[in-house]
């Protein structure tokens, strides 16, 4: 029996390329700068009123001022605008998916008369700016007797802009799927909806993920619909709830940097925790150039 001689193979080194260290370095630059704002909000938000505005700034307070974080629950009802935006943050998210993921299979799936017209029809509403409708939405709004309560801000965004952003994602996302998933279920007896519940959403994990994380970020940072729809303080949301700490005698800093440190936080958890599915869905769905 013949044994082939062993051939010793170079170690394989990295090497980087004169254009890939300066395609890092500009990245690093810029991540450095988007960060600024944060470190400084972080730092202001643990300052001394006096220590804000100071030349040369100071990055590190001294000492550190955690009572900012104890005078903004007593200064506003935090607690209660975080309440507000999380369960109408839920609920929008919750919806749009919904909403998008049935509509979205139709689109992609249910041939019907002027399916395509439709379709268009939708996409050419998001080129409508929402400042536009915003108008005739809170007249009907009135009408209805829904201002000052949390219905507008949940159905709103459901059946408008997002919603339809929502039906191109889920749409490009099952124009992707292979066909005969669905011809053999229709041979075993399986209805559209069966189809859609137990075969098709479950395979759009990556992009339901990517939708409901662009709708929860979305919903979260929404200040222009409750600013329209809500007077009442107790059903104010986080954004708005913010700017109650800006009056004509000025701004408190202090507290409104510990507040909106508190209200980022969600959203850095929401997005290091799914930033895979997140990539994953981009890439999958059709956004990614």
């Amino acid at each position: 029996m013949k044994t082939e001689p062993m051939v010793a193979t170079p170690s394989v080194r990295l090497r980087l390329r004169p254009g890939t260290i300066v395609h890092y370095a500009i990245l690093t630059v810029v991540a450095f700068v988007m960060m600024l704002p944060f470190v400084w909000m972080l730092s202001t938000s643990l300052k001394e009123p006096s220590d804000i505005f100071v030349f040369p700034p100071t990055w590190i307070p001294s000492p550190f001022r955690w009572d900012n974080y104890a005078e903004v629950l007593q200064a506003v009802p935090f607690g209660r605008f975080y309440f507000n935006s999380v369960y109408i943050a839920a609920l929008v998210t919750a919806g749009t998916v919904l909403f998008a993921s049935l509509s979205g299979y139709a689109f992609a799936r249910i041939p019907f008369a002027g399916r395509n017209i439709v379709f268009l029809t939708l996409l050419s509403s998001m080129m409508i700016p929402h400042e536009a409708t915003s108008i005739p939405m809170f007249l009907f709004m009135r009408e209805l007797g829904f201002l000052n309560t949390h219905f507008p801000l949940v159905v709103i965004p459901i059946f408008g802009a997002g919603g339809v952003f929502g039906v191109f994602v889920m749409r490009q996302f099952f124009l992707s799927l292979p066909k005969d998933l669905e011809e053999a279920a229709m041979i075993d007896g399986c209805t559209r909806f069966g189809i859609y519940r137990r075969i098709m959403l479950p395979l759009a994990g990556p992009a339901v993920s990517t939708l409901t994380i662009f709708t929860f970020l979305t919903c979260w940072n929404e200040f222009y619909d409750p600013l329209i729809f809500v007077n009442s303080r107790e059903l104010m949301t986080l954004p708005l709830g913010l700017s109650l700490f800006t009056d004509e005698a000025g701004t408190d800093w202090h507290l409104l940097m510990s507040a909106s440190v508190m209200a980022t936080l969600p959203l850095l958890l929401v997005f290091f925790f799914a930033q895979r599915q997140f990539m994953e869905g981009v890439a999958m769905t059709g956004l990614k150039d």
